[in-house]
């Protein structure tokens, strides 16, 4: 079975994790069960704090490490290439989700809400941008055919997303 994959874009800065941070809260009150991927374009990232034994370990030459505890599991893995959000989701119980939410992947071949940053657009001739979410008062395309948000609208972006996707 296919899972529902929406993007959340938007210029660094522009505010996606702390949407993502309120809108998971409201998916998750209505019952939907979400997965999510953070896409790090710069390859930047450590998951573990540089010193504990995880990230020892992977500097010492580990292909993968995996640290696992009675609640979590975490696994750094060296890649070839730049992994699609569905490739990612081997790594999941398919089972248990309903919707993945992938902040990045602006230019994947998914649905996408946009997190504008300055009222600049990066995705406007996108076909599969579905919604707007800004901090500004107005609409800064009136011309899209798509509905916008306000960054106080984590509630109604989430009942938009359900009855969108049909979850």
């Amino acid at each position: 079975m296919k899972k529902s994959i929406i993007c959340i874009v938007g210029a660094s800065g522009s505010g996606k994790t702390f949407f993502i941070e309120r809108l998971i809260p409201e998916l998750k009150k209505r019952g939907i069960k979400v997965v999510s991927i953070k896409h790090d374009i710069h390859d930047k990232f450590e998951m573990d704090k540089p010193g504990k034994d995880s990230w020892r370990h992977k500097k010492a030459g580990a292909i993968a490490t995996i640290i696992s505890s009675p609640k979590r599991i975490g696994i750094v893995m060296d890649t070839d290439h730049d992994h699609d959000p569905e490739e990612l989701l081997k790594y999941i119980d398919l089972n248990k989700v309903d919707l993945v939410l992938a902040e990045g992947y602006k230019k994947s071949r998914y649905l996408k809400i946009e997190v504008l940053k300055d009222n600049k657009l990066m995705c406007k001739d996108d076909p599969r941008l579905i919604a707007v979410i800004s901090n500004q008062s107005k609409h800064p395309k009136r011309s899209l055919p798509i509905p916008y948000f306000r960054w106080d609208q984590a509630e109604e972006v989430a009942d938009f997303i359900i009855k969108k996707l049909d979850l």
